[in-house]
């Protein structure tokens, strides 16, 4: 788990195909202190298990699963990329929830300079958008923002300076891609909320009527909605 607070920089600094798979290695730009040979560590977002750590290099595998979901596959050495190890129980929440499991690409569609802020607008998937809410948190390249407005398969967000500076979020223009990670809390209530089917009788097609457990109706009875 993550908050979504970058750490510093990684370096990509080796990559290699390796059992249909692609294997990195990274060097941070800061010192990995007390490395747990296969921590886990968040590279722009998607969380990858650390071995061979040697200072501050390591290396990474990436799945075809990871590939596919995500733009790691199109950086090379010489990449820059936002790095985060994982949360300990004794840390400060200074973002939210980030499990590191990237949903989607999306892409920049606009950038727009206002005072010290920039204003990005991204577009994704219209699946994905669902689980957008304005002034909810979201990730992109493992940053822990939040949403300004969105809309269908669209949002928008507004960066401060030290962000931009510090992680590869002041890289982004027009067409660029990034890693994105809706919500945790959204697509588990979804779940909860969704029809079930009937854990009676022989009818595959039989729904449950959601009149046991958790449900609009009894969220809107004890004030959850």
């Amino acid at each position: 788990m993550f908050t979504g607070i970058i750490e510093g920089p990684g370096k990509i600094i080796g990559k290699r195909t390796v059992g249909g798979g692609i294997a990195y290695d990274l060097e941070a730009g800061f010192d990995l202190t007390e490395p747990e040979e296969g921590e886990s560590i968040a590279v722009s977002g998607i969380c990858l298990t650390a071995y061979t750590i040697r200072g501050r290099k390591f290396c990474v595998d990436v799945s075809p699963e990871t590939l596919s979901r995500t733009k790691l596959g199109l950086l090379g050495p010489g990449a820059i990329v936002n790095l985060e190890r994982a949360l300990r129980l004794s840390d400060r929440l200074g973002g939210h929830l980030v499990s590191g499991h990237v949903d989607c690409l999306a892409t920049v569609t606009a950038k727009k300079e206002l005072g010290s802020y920039t204003i990005f607008t991204f577009s994704l998937p219209v699946e994905q958008g669902r689980y957008i809410i304005e002034k909810g948190s979201i990730t992109i390249d493992g940053v822990s923002l939040t949403v300004n407005s969105c809309g269908s398969g669209v949002f928008t967000v507004s960066i401060i300076p030290h962000t931009l500076k510090m992680t590869t979020l002041g890289t982004l223009k027009t067409g660029s891609k990034v890693n994105i990670e809706v919500d945790i809390i959204g697509k588990y209530v979804e779940k909860l909320l969704a029809p079930r089917p009937s854990m009676t009788g022989s009818d595959d097609h039989k729904e449950s009527k959601n009149s046991e457990g958790i449900h609009p109706g009894f969220l809107a009875q004890h004030g959850f909605m």
